[in-house]
């Protein structure tokens, strides 16, 4: 019996019965078990290959290759996702993160502190590659300034979260910025100078708006003394000099000469590699941070001292004078926003992409996507039209499915074909699930993000989500702009892509 001859096509029905299925088995798994993503993915792409095998007689060896398909078309990210993950633990060795976490709370200033805010946790989410760490470490310290001088804490979260997600969206060192075009078949160099005709503006637009209100909170006076005690904490801990900016720019420098990614990456690690012997640290320490990452030495002494007059020694014999209890308060989070990086961090990522990519396969291997997006793009003649069903799709998928990952990969491999076959290129597609997948996952309260932003800073999402404003104003920036025609890829008959004022299919 030819079992591929008895294949049937699903109806607009039951691809939307699977989805709903799909969406409540992953969002019950997150939100109402408070699994991690894996599982809940692992089981609904169980129930959609049940589903395609036992119902569309799809042959077993469809689904299977459509899986391993999907998969293999991240395994370059994967790759840089490892090497990101030793850059991380270099640079954090070599003083280069904490050297630019240092220098940014420098340019603190009650009259453009809402600025000012943005500035900094944007320079430690691009340094860093992570918005959760970013708000749970500097972020928090944020806050407390704020308090100080009388700006409302959903005011100063809602800052806080848009300098997060700036980096997270545009750090080459993020997992979300490595996943997107590992989705859409674009490379991270070429996504990440796409987002910069999006991003560019509406981060403009958001720093207008922040100086503009922070004229009323010009009277109050920044808390030097913890601004203080961070600096203190991190120069007694790392070696940090104005050399922590030459591997970011060497990076940067790779992207603008559009050097690959992984070679490009590895200079920065070189390089991070270097400014960590420079500080005295041998071979095996080095191996050692690019493995299993930094972990925290002065700053976690500090942080566990038995009483004040131990944190008063550990604090003489590197010369500082700090009170003991705000010394201890700052030694926990410098700890915690150090204690990271190494190739091991990022396999809890791999797998997820490796699972939720498995999951995208399967759905494509059925047909379900197929039916699901030709309904929805039947009738789009314009761009603009397009980027808005992308959106859309995205933050329906934050919030149905409560996973930012998701909101990258299901509207991913739903429209890839489609942005194959009217001419964009993959940077266009990749570009708009960044706009609208890693920015809006904060906005939703029940999102892991969302629910993850609100409890480490104390603020509810929908009381901090009026004023992240990024996080909205982007989204709407890029419907704007391709509407209009402005700043869209197209691949031409060489393979190649080039930017042309066409906003028409």
């Amino acid at each position: 019996m030819n079992t591929t001859d008895s294949r049937k096509t699903p109806s607009l029905g039951l691809s939307i019965l699977v989805f709903v299925v799909i969406a409540a088995c992953i969002g019950y798994g997150i939100l109402g078990l408070g699994l991690d993503a894996h599982m809940p993915i692992l089981v609904a792409a169980l129930f959609a290959a049940c589903v395609g095998f036992f119902v569309l007689r799809v042959p077993w060896s469809a689904i299977e290759e459509g899986m391993l398909t999907s998969i293999t078309v991240a395994l370059q990210a994967t790759v840089i996702l490892m090497i990101v993950g030793i850059l991380i633990g270099t640079w954090i060795l070599g003083g280069v993160v904490p050297g630019l976490i240092s220098y940014g709370l420098a340019i603190l200033n009650p009259s453009i502190f809402l600025v000012a805010t943005l500035l900094i946790c944007s320079i430690v989410s691009l340094a860093t590659g992570s918005s959760w760490t970013t708000s749970g470490t500097v972020g928090i310290a944020m806050l407390g300034i704020a308090n100080g001088l009388g700006i409302p804490a959903p005011l100063a979260a809602g800052v806080i979260i848009s300098g997060a997600y700036f980096g997270d969206k545009m750090s080459p060192l993020s997992d979300t910025t490595n996943l997107a075009p590992a989705v859409a078949g674009s490379t991270l160099f070429d996504h990440i100078r796409a987002m910069c005709w999006t991003t560019g503006p509406s981060y403009l637009i958001v720093l207008v708006t922040l100086a503009v209100i922070g004229t009323k909170y010009g009277d109050g006076t920044v808390d030097t003394s913890r601004v203080a005690a961070i600096q203190a904490l991190l120069g007694g801990e790392f070696s940090i000099s104005l050399l922590c900016l030459v591997p970011p720019i060497l990076v940067i420098a790779s992207a603008i000469l559009k050097i690959p990614a992984i070679p490009g990456l590895f200079v920065g690690v070189v390089a991070g590699c270097l400014m960590a012997a420079a500080s005295g640290f041998g071979i095996a320490d080095i191996l050692g941070a690019a493995h299993y990452g930094y972990e925290s030495t002065f700053a976690a002494e500090v942080a566990g001292a038995a009483d004040e007059a131990a944190v008063t020694a550990l604090l003489a014999g590197k010369g500082i004078t700090i009170a003991p209890d705000l010394a201890k308060e700052v030694g926990e989070m410098i700890s915690k926003l150090v204690n990271r990086g190494g190739m091991d961090s990022m396999m809890w990522s791999i797998s997820l992409i490796f699972v939720a990519l498995s999951l995208g396969g399967i759905m494509e291997a059925c047909g379900f996507l197929e039916v699901i997006i030709g309904t929805v793009t039947k009738n789009i003649r314009k761009v603009g039209t397009l980027v808005a069903a992308v959106v859309a799709s995205s933050v329906i998928s934050n919030v149905f499915l409560g996973d930012q990952y998701l909101s990258l990969v299901i509207p991913g491999r739903m429209f890839k074909t489609t942005f194959e076959k009217t001419g964009l290129a993959p940077r266009m597609l990749s570009r708009t699930l960044e706009d609208a997948g890693t920015l809006t996952s904060a906005l939703v309260p029940w999102n892991t993000c969302g629910a993850y932003q609100s409890s480490v800073l104390g603020v509810a999402t929908l009381a901090y989500a009026p004023y992240a404003f990024l996080n909205y104003i982007n989204p709407l920036v890029a419907i704007l702009l391709t509407y209009l025609g402005i700043g869209i890829y197209w691949r031409n008959e060489k393979g190649e892509d080039v930017i042309a004022r066409k906003a028409d299919f």
